[in-house]
């Protein structure tokens, strides 16, 4: 059951701590999912609070790399939008796009995090190559009708789960990206 059990629990991407919960863990880098976790399946724009999020994320110096499932052109244009290495088409939870991701931005298990808005995907895979997992809720409800039979699942695994108290982006200004 641990496989399914998020590291940390949080409600947006932006909530998360670049000092305390990614540098003050002892990350330096980040495997990212992309939708429903840092832009919403529904519109594919960038919330300003993950904008912001990114932007601390970088002058911090934590190396990040995209990794999604989605197999789309928009995923690979949203990579250049926002300069960042992508793997796509990655068959979460199965391990190699894992390990091509942290090989594309030279990171070792031990201070990688993958961050995803889904358990039997982002949290399962990351837990299988032995990297930490954090969990945020979905940007929104709208989804895949495959995704969304299994957050069914999720429902039952997190239980009465609530996400962790909210923080804001340390320098909490926008940076262009």
């Amino acid at each position: 059951m641990a496989y399914f059990k998020p590291d940390r629990y949080f409600s947006r991407l932006s909530q998360i701590s670049i000092e305390k919960d990614i540098l003050g863990c002892g990350f330096e880098n980040v495997l990212l999912d992309i939708d429903n976790t840092f832009v919403p399946r529904d519109t594919q724009v960038i919330p300003r609070d993950a904008r912001v999020w990114l932007g601390c994320a970088r002058e911090a110096g934590v190396t990040i790399c995209l990794l999604s499932n989605n197999w789309h052109k928009v995923v690979y244009d949203f990579a250049d939008e926002v300069g960042l290495p992508i793997v796509a088409k990655a068959m979460k939870p199965c391990p190699p796009a894992y390990f091509t991701a942290m090989r594309k931005i030279g990171a070792k298990r031990k201070n990688t995090v993958a961050i995803g808005d889904q358990l039997m995907t982002d949290v399962l895979g990351a837990h299988t190559v032995g990297i930490k997992a954090y969990l945020i809720q979905p940007l929104v409800e709208q989804d895949l009708p495959h995704t969304l039979f299994l957050r069914h699942f999720e429902r039952v695994l997190m239980g009465d789960a609530q996400p962790e108290a909210p923080v804001a982006c340390e320098r909490g200004e926008e940076v262009r990206i």
